[in-house]
């Protein structure tokens, strides 16, 4: 894979000014008539001159008109397209950004706040759920197509595990998420791989090339509790092992990403045979998850041999993706998270959310080692950084929107509850350990 210059900014803002040229200013002369008709075609030739130097110089393509032959670089883009903490903004910065449809730039998250903006599910608003592993995503999952007040709710099958979520006035999905489309870009898939998918998918199931404006959403965990209970978790027997891990145009090769185990599962693994694979994709999974993977070379380790580079490159990469989504929500803040994206959309949800303190990892965390918990911790210092990134982040977000509601102190008292709220009930919890045993084994429900 050729290598190309990286540089990645969180929070880019920058000014561009239109240099003009000096013009040029011909003196005309009085002259004889074969003096003159020679003049004539000079000035002909000096302005087809100038103006293809200008042309060259402010309009044609760079990989068009280059002297020498270059690929567009990450610099180039991100100077071009800088992406800012925003509402409603499509994710550009992906895997291949040459190449992407810019037909819709959205609006920045002042433009919305500013502008009382709302999600418009009768257009073609598209809101993407970043599903990573136990977040807490399979409850918020169910959240979107079971409980949030709609013109028309989504409609949910049992025997298939999927619900419909359709506009009110056509047929057109504005949830892609594993309840709503199913695995649709792969298992689990990442930031990589749901920007250089999703429209295509959709068109592909709609049979139609919409301009849509995309809406992302994700939640992030505490990165030892998350680590932990993914742990446990595969001690079970899930292994994700068909996540397909696209980027750059291909999946990876088992050199480049080995297993850590033998055989169908990591069944009974102890936690120090976990923590010591190198290859273990729980270390650093949120920010590996949110990063865009292309900028250090997907997952061939000698296109930037560097770890602390590479590292480097992908928590900056994962930050700025972050910052730029809609939403997103922290499992350990459950109200705040509900809050925030009830006034970011402008949608009610007819339940509170549920805050579990007493989880499997806590307890599991209660029974380590001082050195396996040292251990834990500088393998996912990555995940630690961008957790705290994330808890600042939200929070100003959380009090810019308590600063503009009037109505703040009783809204947040009565969240999801919502009178008058009726449907068929469907038995989630069997329906949710039955595609939680499917997906984690590999299975594409």
């Amino acid at each position: 894979m050729e290598k190309k210059s990286v540089e990645v900014q969180v929070g880019l803002d920058s000014d561009f000014a239109l240099l003009l040229r000096e013009p040029l200013t011909y003196e005309n002369k009085m002259e004889s008539r074969s003096k003159s008709k020679l003049r004539g075609f000079i000035l002909v030739c000096l302005l087809l001159a100038v103006s293809g130097i200008v042309y060259v110089g402010y309009f044609c393509p760079d990989h068009v008109c280059a002297l020498t032959s270059r690929e567009p670089s990450w610099t180039d883009f991100s100077a071009k397209f800088p992406i800012q903490d925003n509402i409603g903004k499509p994710l550009l910065t992906h895997s291949n950004p040459v190449n992407m449809k810019t037909s819709n730039f959205g609006l920045s998250y002042d433009e919305v706040l500013n502008e009382n903006f709302q999600f418009d599910m009768n257009a073609h608003d598209v809101m993407v759920f970043l599903h990573i592993q136990k977040t807490g995503g399979t409850s918020f999952g169910r959240h979107l197509v079971r409980d949030l007040d709609l013109q028309r709710p989504c409609t949910c099958q049992r025997k298939r595990k999927r619900c419909y979520c359709f506009r009110p006035n056509r047929n057109e999905n504005w949830l892609f998420s594993r309840y709503s489309t199913g695995w649709k870009c792969g298992l689990h898939a990442d930031w990589t791989e749901l920007t250089s998918c999703v429209d295509s998918e959709l068109d592909k199931n709609e049979g139609d090339s919409v301009k849509r404006r995309y809406f992302y959403i994700t939640l992030l965990r505490e990165p030892i509790s998350r680590f932990l209970s993914e742990f446990r978790h595969v001690q079970r027997g899930a292994t994700w092992r068909n996540s397909r891990h696209f980027c750059g145009g291909r999946t990876p090769t088992p050199e480049e990403l080995p297993q850590c185990y033998k055989g169908a599962a990591w069944l009974d693994v102890s936690l120090d045979d976990f923590v010591a694979c190198p290859y273990n994709l729980a270390t650093n999974r949120q920010t590996r998850m949110l990063a865009d993977l292309a900028l250090v070379g997907c997952y061939n380790m000698s296109y930037m041999p560097s770890i602390d580079e590479r590292n480097r490159v992908m928590l900056a990469s994962a930050k700025k993706n972050l910052a730029s989504m809609s939403f997103f929500g922290l499992t350990e803040h459950q109200k705040e998270s509900q809050y925030v994206f009830e006034e970011t959309f402008n949608l009610r949800f007819a339940v509170p959310f549920d805050q579990h303190n007493a989880t499997v990892s806590s307890l599991t965390l209660s029974t380590l080692r001082p050195d396996q918990v040292a251990a834990v911790k500088k393998l996912n210092a990555l995940d630690l950084e961008l957790y705290d990134f994330a808890q600042k982040l939200m929070y100003q977000r959380f009090a810019r929107l308590k600063a503009r509601d009037p109505q703040f102190e009783d809204r947040f008292a009565h969240l999801g509850e919502l009178r008058g709220r009726g449907g068929a009930e469907l038995d989630w919890d069997k329906m949710l350990e039955e595609d939680e045993d499917a997906t984690s084994s590999g299975i594409n429900t």
